[in-house]
């Protein structure tokens, strides 16, 4: 016969959260797992010792380790799903009939808490991991992903319309027989915002707007890092790869072990340089995480944006055995000339045996940011 299930809530239950979730759930292989107390002590300079209780540091934490885990990246779908499941809030400490914290809590707890806080949580999770023989530490993989910024492209500024300013007042200031004193350079300074704000008003004064297929706007091609940045976000810089669109961004940088894909050191740094350019940055803080764990690092992986001689000799500076492809420009060796690595020089055989020397000049940075070394012989060799 077929059954028909009806449900008719009752007033009371005799039940408790502990008793709903089971005994193997993954939340309570965590707890088990992880002490979060030490928390407390690592946050309590962030906290006063009047007015109204802050949200727990180690709730907040958990909260965030769901998030993660779940990969949610809104505050507010974080706490509806954390109110929606039983083991989260076991995990949590939160009972069937208490509320879970706002979501602007959560916002605010995660500004008010310095990097130092999370970077130690990070470090003792590591820890965690390699006593478990999960982390081998010989060879470590490093690669970076754009995280788009919290800034919109049409909050971009001119630089040049900012600076005009300052240049002026400096000018006023070194051609005139008085001081400019910091009043008038507020007045001068508005002026120019003022300026700055009637230009933009002018008829025409923008580009024609151009859309794509989807009727988004198709921004200029000449916003750049060079000349534009955002006053909401200054640390957030215009970035794109193949097939996507420019916006503000930041690079997060991974280091990963590659014994069990253990994340050894993670960083966020600027996105408008190229990854050789912040090599050194996820660099130091993974050598920093492994020497607290009394390991080091043998081997580093990295892809063709790693590749720079700065990069090589971080390596070579730290005792470490890079695996980096070269990028398309380098070239090992030319025809017709021989390096002299004991007098670091190039040297060119000539016909008839006569012998042109390049020795080293200096450094050169090209447009596209790499770094390279210059050898240039005499007019008269």
């Amino acid at each position: 016969m077929q059954g028909k299930k009806d449900f008719t809530p009752q007033l009371f239950y005799d039940l408790s959260l502990d008793r709903l979730v089971p005994s193997d759930n993954y939340y309570r292989i965590i707890q088990r797992e992880l002490s979060f107390d030490f928390l407390y002590k690592s946050t309590a300079k962030y906290y006063g010792t009047e007015g109204q209780k802050s949200i727990d540091p180690v709730v907040f934490f958990k909260i965030l380790l769901v998030g993660y885990l779940n990969n949610i990246n809104s505050d507010r779908a974080l706490i509806r799903f954390c109110s929606n499941c039983l083991d989260v809030r076991l995990f949590l400490g939160y009972d069937l009939n208490e509320d879970l914290p706002w979501h602007s809590t959560i916002s605010r707890t995660r500004q008010l808490l310095g990097e130092e806080v999370f970077l130690e949580l990070f470090r003792k999770v590591l820890s965690l991991c390699v006593n478990k023989g999960m982390v081998q530490g010989r060879r470590q993989a490093v690669d970076s992903a754009f995280i788009k910024a919290n800034a919109s492209m049409d909050s971009l500024v001119e630089k040049e319309v900012l600076e005009d300013a300052s240049v002026y007042v400096n000018e006023l200031e070194e051609h005139s027989d008085y001081k400019v004193t910091s009043t008038r350079k507020k007045l001068v300074e508005q002026h120019h915002q003022w300026k700055k704000e009637e230009f933009k008003a002018m008829p025409g004064a923008r580009k024609s707007v151009q859309l794509n297929e989807d009727g988004q706007e198709i921004r200029p091609k000449f916003l750049s890092n060079h000349t534009h940045y955002s006053p909401t976000d200054p640390e957030a810089k215009i970035s794109t790869k193949p097939g996507k669109p420019r916006q503000l961004n930041y690079a997060g940088q991974l280091a990963v072990d590659d014994k069990h894909h253990v994340i050894t050191g993670a960083c966020a740094s600027t996105a408008g340089s190229k990854d050789s350019a912040i090599f050194a940055e996820i660099m130091n803080q993974t050598l920093a995480n492994f020497e607290s764990n009394n390991m080091q690092i043998d081997q580093v992986l990295a892809d063709a944006g790693y590749s720079s001689g700065e990069s090589l000799g971080y390596c070579e500076a730290h005792g470490i055995d890079a695996y980096i492809p070269n990028f398309g420009q380098y070239k090992p060796e030319r025809e017709g000339f021989v390096f002299n690595r004991e007098l670091n020089q190039y040297e060119c055989i000539k016909e008839g045996g006569n012998r042109a020397i390049l020795p080293f000049k200096r450094i050169l940075t090209d447009s596209k940011g790499y770094q390279k070394k210059s050898y240039r012989s005499s007019e008269k060799s």
